[in-house]
């Protein structure tokens, strides 16, 4: 009865971000298997058993990588630049107020230089985790906005959403250019196995359908879990702040600026406070979307004024 049903929520959201990492390695590793099966077998008999050996030990190594140095490949992809001593002290001092306030060390903090107003939180756990912040979002927000958004990203490190992020972001990544090499094998290749009869042709078959659905899949994977953890980490956020119309009005800045981030991609979309890409489609009811919708959103935490 004393413990606040939220604190319980964000007790559950850790527990399942450890199985979600398991599950993810374990689905990313099936995906790699069954590829390089059906690709192997396409191009030789037999030569679908021999690969499954490389494609665990593919598997790990990405898995591994993606774990222990994925952080650093995001931040270099976004062009992130580590916060020296001395700079931007109101943006340091609110960074190691909020992680004073949830109990770990502060995160390293790193600006994007774009116009943009942004943020993203990265990292295996709260001891490797970083926070990057365009200047755009230190030039257009005030400092409750800035707060509001900061506690946001701090609690994507405490829920460990990062680990599961930075995993799938990574791991998705790989599978995409993994079907693209096995359809571009089968293109230039194709000609030398058409004496096979009609083996290699429901083989072909087999091997495109699985080339184009399984970055598919991995995407829609991507996305389901890149939008459940945003509206955890808003209540937490606004828990530790007890301010949710900081964030809520920060919210609103972000949807409202129509500059779009220009170092963001559709792999690492989905890190993002808010949808940092201004061009994605309309179709399909929003079946692609990075993030739940900013009005529901700004909903549920004028809810808990």
């Amino acid at each position: 009865m004393g413990v606040p049903q939220q604190r319980l929520n964000i007790y559950d959201a850790v527990a399942a971000n450890r199985w979600r990492t398991v599950a993810l390695v374990a689905v990313f590793t099936a995906f790699v298997s069954l590829i390089a099966y059906v690709g192997g077998e396409y191009f030789a008999p037999g030569g679908g058993v021999a690969l499954l050996p490389f494609a665990f030990a593919f598997s790990g190594v990405s898995a591994a990588a993606s774990y222990f140095a994925g952080d650093k490949l995001v931040l270099a992809q976004s062009q992130a630049r580590e916060l020296a001593p001395g700079d931007e002290p109101q943006l340091r001092n609110v960074v190691e107020t909020l992680a004073v306030g949830e109990g770990i060390a502060p995160p390293k903090i790193y600006v994007i230089d774009d116009s943009a107003p942004n943020a993203f939180a990265t990292g295996r756990d709260p001891r490797h985790a970083s926070i990057a912040v365009t200047r755009g979002l230190l030039d257009k927000l005030d400092r409750t906005e800035l707060e509001g958004v900061l506690a946001h990203e701090m609690s994507h490190v405490v829920n460990r959403d990062i680990r599961v992020m930075l995993l799938v972001t990574v791991l998705v990544g790989t599978v995409a250019l993994i079907s693209d090499w096995l359809l571009r094998s089968m293109w230039w290749g194709g000609g030398r196995r058409r004496d096979r009869g009609g083996g290699a042709g429901l083989l072909a078959l087999v091997a495109i359908v699985l080339a184009v659905l399984t970055p598919i899949i991995a995407t829609l994977i991507q996305l389901a879990v890149s939008r459940q953890r945003e509206y955890l980490a808003d209540a937490s956020g606004a828990l530790l702040t007890r301010y949710p119309a900081g964030l809520a009005s920060a919210l609103r800045k972000i949807a409202a600026d129509p500059d779009p981030l220009e170092v963001a991609n559709k792999a690492t979309a989905s890190l993002y406070i808010a949808n940092p890409l201004k061009d994605d489609p309309k179709f399909l009811d929003h079946l692609f979307d990075t993030h739940p919708p900013i009005a529901e959103r700004i909903k549920r935490l004028e809810a808990m004024e």
